[in-house]
């Protein structure tokens, strides 16, 4: 008898699917994408309207071959590929490279992989849509006409193997520009001043800030002298409390994850990679084993611009909460959220868990810790953003300073008590390490024109503060606030500027390498409009313009090439050799030396090349020591380009390490200290991890 066949991405969400479905279907995995552009070539016809050639991936002949064969004697083909632009490309391109036409297709789209969502999908199957793949079609043939053209000049200019991208160029130049900020910034002096105070004849104080002249003119202190002048008046001055200030406001629970805000607070959180937080949203999306439950699926999909919730999970939130925490954790009606991003699908859905009856305390025996932290993580944010705002009562205390000259300065203090708690008793959003948080500081009871004691003032020392290095976290919203990408496209970008070495990790943060920064300035020098954050992201709204059917691809893709093609031109000529000078003369023919980027990093080179071809390595020193033989350890590259560390006494001695090594040895045992890919002080010889000094 035939049955259905039923194609879906992975394996395991196959085994998922097969465990709803049950015997009248088989469910085939195509293991990802099946056919793209070639790899060896541009495989775009641009005269041809930009028609592209595509080629079966690597590897995937075989199961190309599986699928036709059990398409053969199907009585429908159900193309169960993600519910977006990528799983809508897939879904037909299997069409096309497995034959599939002559079929009866049916394309079902689920955004939870629970078994009513299946079996509502399967009853209400649509066709392909068109306006989908097109949209995904224009990016990847937008990337690989700015990849393929620019690359090779990159290779010209710079060193061979080099890449650029539409997306990730811009990324490397958002923190290529930080980093040209922070070196240009010049810190400027400030002084600030507290006033510890008390009540007559208590013992108890409370400290307040000056924040300037009673009359509402600003005060600026920049440096010790001038400040130093002023606390010696309001040493002599008298203090009374000149207002107090009650109000009690409401603070609102953030909407439940997309992508990017997950991998934004998965990397506050835990210092999960995007990359990391993504390969574990997968796991928990395409179903994992719970006991004799079997194959469940745990949260929706993970790849959604979108902070719409079904109303059935809106339902089962909002009864869960009334009976976990009663009636006053529970809004009058359900919490909708705007949409986040410019071009959401609000027919998509945020993530969240497929039931927050499957608490996360009852799956700890099934999960991982990773997964088990990122689901909580889930659960939390959907519960807690259908329960009732927090009641915060702020008081905010206004206190007089008068100088024996009648001068009147004005000093602050203001305290935070959350009256009640709402969605706090579960979740609290973090915060990037920039964000300041509220000093506490509890404040008496004080009436107005009360008199107060001066038990100190405490001037203070500042400096302005450079901009901080991106993290993760803050690049991921940056690119998001900016338009850049779409949030699918975030984790691949930041491993990818990684891998190619022009972005490192420093003590958790991101920082350009030498060749990102040199490569961005060449980038920046000759296609400025490619690197141009706005540029971008105008292209970015007219690839959801695409998606929609507001706009056809094919024109989109001509109003870009043809400027492109012209400032590539232009670029050709233009571009040369990128060469540092030095002071070293070449030993072989007298020539200056120049450094030069080779496959391995940089090298020195003499300027007559080709007629000389004498060069050399540069040696980087870390100043660390070698715990085996305590020759130094140099900064070395594999024969991939990968930094590593290594003896300068190779190949006598062959001690050798990924991990940066640090200067200051472990305080616990005294061993070797390296700094991990999670920008933590770590032992190589006992189990010591700290933060880097």
């Amino acid at each position: 008898m035939s049955k259905n066949l039923v194609i879906v991405e992975s394996p395991a969400k196959a085994k998922t699917l097969g465990q709803f479905l049950g015997s009248d279907y088989t469910v085939k995995a195509s293991l990802g994408h099946v056919r793209d552009l070639p790899e060896k070539e541009i495989g775009i016809d641009v005269e041809n309207d930009f028609a592209p050639t595509y080629v079966v991936v690597t590897g995937k002949t075989k199961m190309l071959k599986e699928i036709k064969d059990a398409a053969k004697t199907a009585k429908a083909v159900y193309l169960a590929t993600d519910p977006d632009r990528e799983g809508e490309a897939i879904s037909w391109h299997l069409i096309e490279a497995a034959g599939l036409g002559k079929k009866q297709l049916k394309r079902v789209v689920f955004h939870e992989i629970t078994k009513e969502a299946i079996l509502d999908a399967f009853k209400h199957p649509r066709t392909i849509d068109l306006k989908l793949v097109n949209a995904q079609q224009a990016r990847r043939i937008l990337d690989r006409l700015v990849g393929y053209k620019l690359s090779p000049l990159l290779w010209k200019r710079v060193r061979r193997g080099l890449s650029a991208g539409r997306v990730q160029s811009v990324a490397v130049k958002l923190i290529v520009d930080r980093e040209a900020e922070i070196l240009a910034f010049v810190p400027v002096e400030y002084w600030s001043i507290e006033a510890e105070l008390s009540q007559e004849g208590k013992k108890s104080s409370f400290r307040t800030n000056l924040v300037g002249p009673v009359n509402g003119g600003k005060i600026e202190l920049k440096d010790k002298e001038q400040t130093d002048k002023l606390v010696a008046k309001l040493e002599k001055a008298s203090y009374a409390a000149s207002g107090v200030r009650q109000k009690q406001t409401s603070r609102q629970p953030a909407p439940p994850f997309i992508t990017s805000t997950l991998q934004q607070e998965a990397w506050r959180k835990f210092r999960f990679s995007g990359k990391q937080t993504m390969a574990i949203a997968q796991q928990l999306y395409e179903g994992l084993p719970l006991g004799e439950a079997g194959q469940v699926g745990l949260i929706t999909y993970m790849r959604t611009d979108s902070t719409n919730v079904s109303a059935s999970a809106l339902a089962e939130a909002r009864d869960y909460i009334a009976e976990k925490y009663g009636k006053e954790y529970l809004p009058p009606t359900a919490r909708r959220f705007a949409k986040k991003v410019k071009g959401a699908q609000e027919a998509h859905e945020a993530i969240r868990p497929t039931s927050v009856r499957r608490e996360p305390d009852a799956l700890h025996q099934y999960l991982n810790t990773e997964q088990i932290k990122l689901y909580t993580l889930i659960w939390q944010r959907m519960v807690a953003s259908q329960m009732a705002a927090a009641q915060v009562d702020t008081t905010t205390v206004d206190i007089e300073a008068t100088t024996a000259a009648k001068e009147k300065y004005l000093f602050r203090a203001s305290n935070s008590v959350v009256s009640f708690p709402g969605f706090l008793t579960l979740y609290q959003e973090s915060k990037d390490e920039d964000e300041n948080g509220e000093k506490k500081n509890k404040l008496p009871q004080l009436s107005k024109g009360e008199k107060l004691r001066l038990v100190q003032l405490e001037p203070d020392q500042h400096f302005t503060q450079a901009p901080p290095r991106y993290t993760e976290a803050t690049l991921i919203k940056a690119l998001e606030e900016k338009g850049i990408g779409r949030p699918s496209t975030y984790a691949p970008i930041l491993s990818l500027i990684q891998e190619r070495g022009y972005v490192e990790r420093a003590s958790g943060r991101l920082a350009p390498t030498e060749l990102g920064t040199i490569v961005s300035k060449v980038l920046s020098e000759h296609f400025s409009d490619i690197v141009n954050v706005d540029f971008t992201a105008q292209m970015e709204e007219k690839l959801d313009e695409v998606a929609t059917g507001e706009l056809e691809w094919v024109p989109m893709l001509h109003e870009f090439y043809k400027p492109f093609q012209e400032t590539l031109s232009k670029a050709t000529k233009a571009i040369t050799k990128v060469s540092e000078p030095t002071n070293e003369v070449c030993e072989k023919c007298g020539r200056p030396m120049v450094i030069k980027w080779g496959r391995m990093g940089k090298f020195m080179s003499c300027s007559g090349w080709p007629e000389c071809k004498n060069a050399r390595s540069i040696v980087v020193t870390t100043g660390v020591k070698c715990p085996e033989c305590g020759s130094d350890l140099l900064e070395r590259k594999s024969k991939r380009g990968r930094t590593f560390y290594g003896c300068s006494g190779y190949p006598k001695c062959k001690f050798a390490l990924w991990d940066k090594p640090l200067p200051k040895p472990c305080p616990e045992c005294g061993a070797l200290m390296t700094l991990s890919k999670k920008g933590m002080a770590k032992c190589t010889k006992c189990s010591y991890e700290g933060a880097e000094e």
